[in-house]
């Protein structure tokens, strides 16, 4: 199958819901990158800063770039000219330095606070409790240039759909306490990202509004040395 043919495979499924989708190609060549932008594929999810950087000097500029991987704050100065949107947020440290470079450049840059969910000792993220507690915190509430739109969580890497249903549907009741509590007025707070190749039929039954996914569109993916990089 050609990754134009994967996506509009894809494209029916989350559509028809109302799901964005991300089209994650970190490690992808930027060739495969424009057989997806010519499929239509707008928007991308890129792991490491010094790839995505790169990658957006080179190819189309109307291309929203998503960073989903974790992002160190002495980096978060290469992406915020261009960023479309962090999803990966996972402290108030992080948020602060994204603000003063949005500042910088004159944005408001959009973010997701990401919810540590997963059996796993290696996902960042907040609890229920850190992620409340900053969102009454006086320092966050100074933040002028970044916009909070939702929330985003990563499942176990487990075969056991019952385990996975089950950290979907504890984010989704998260999302909503937090939207009826914090942003009850804000249309932007809408994004509920979860979902991998993996598990994002699982997550769209969950509500997530936002998949990311990326062998099933692009192949297995293949390491390169941007790893030991970033």
């Amino acid at each position: 199958m050609s990754i134009a043919s994967n996506l509009e495979t894809l494209r029916l499924e989350t559509e028809a819901v109302g799901v964005q989708l991300v089209a994650v190609s970190k490690t992808k060549s930027n060739s495969d990158i424009m057989e997806a932008y010519e499929a239509g594929q707008r928007i991308f999810g890129e792991n490491h800063v010094q790839e995505l950087v790169e990658k957006a000097a080179l190819l189309p500029k109307d291309i929203q770039w998503h960073m989903i991987g974790h992002l160190q704050t002495n980096k978060v100065k290469y992406i915020t000219p261009f960023i479309s949107l962090i999803a990966s947020v996972d402290s108030l440290k992080l948020l602060k330095e994204i603000n003063k470079h949005a500042q910088k450049a004159k944005r408001t840059i959009d973010c997701l606070l990401q919810v540590y969910i997963a059996e796993e000792e290696t996902k960042f993220g907040f609890d229920h409790a850190e992620l409340v507690e900053l969102l009454r915190d006086d320092e966050f509430l100074e933040l002028k240039n970044i916009r909070i739109c939702g929330l985003m969580g990563i499942a176990s890497n487990t075969d056991k759909e019952k385990v996975i249903k089950a950290e979907f549907y504890e984010l989704k009741m998260l999302f909503d306490g937090i939207k009826a509590s914090f942003y009850r007025k804000e249309e932007y707070f809408n994004i509920l990202s979860m979902g991998m190749s993996s598990d994002y039929k699982l997550a769209i039954e969950e509500g997530s509004t936002m998949v990311r996914i990326g062998s099933t569109i692009f192949g297995k993916r293949v390491i390169k040395h941007f790893k030991n990089n970033d």
